[in-house]
């Protein structure tokens, strides 16, 4: 099978076991920013872009059409493509980085509190996400 060329700012519906629908956005490098709320109809496309999380996924859920394209939205300029930043936090040394537009810069535990942390997520891991389930939290 051919895989489809992705194309920045495409909408994916994500159907949701509860029988509910979600909406993500592809930014750069793989990261989807997931509308907020859940939806009772798969033609109901999110009004504004609003986003409950922003996170990385693992590039094969956005080529392997179980999650469907349902249109999109191009971004206003290449900069505002780009994810926001994201945390890393080091395993070895317990120390904090900044990841921004590709690139890591050193940084502090107060800086990172309230940011994503580097990853990519599993679709199973979304979809717990978006219903709430938090227990892939690392803290």
């Amino acid at each position: 099978m051919r895989k489809k060329k992705l194309r920045l700012g495409d909408i994916y519906l994500i159907t949701l076991p509860n029988g509910k629908f979600a909406f993500g956005r592809l930014f750069k490098e793989s990261t989807l920013a997931i509308y907020k709320g859940t939806y009772d109809n798969a033609s109901e496309l999110p009004v504004s872009e609003e986003y409950a999380f922003i996170l990385g996924v693992y590039t094969d859920l956005l080529h392997d059409g179980k999650w469907e394209i349902v249109g999109n939205r191009p971004f206003l300029s290449d900069d505002d493509a780009w994810p926001p930043p994201k945390c890393i936090k080091h395993v070895f040394n317990g120390k904090y980085s900044l990841y921004i537009k590709g690139e890591i810069t050193p940084s502090s535990e107060e800086v990172c509190k309230d940011l994503e942390r580097v990853a990519a997520w599993d679709r199973h891991h979304v979809v717990d996400r978006i219903m709430g389930d938090n227990k892939w939290n690392p803290e």
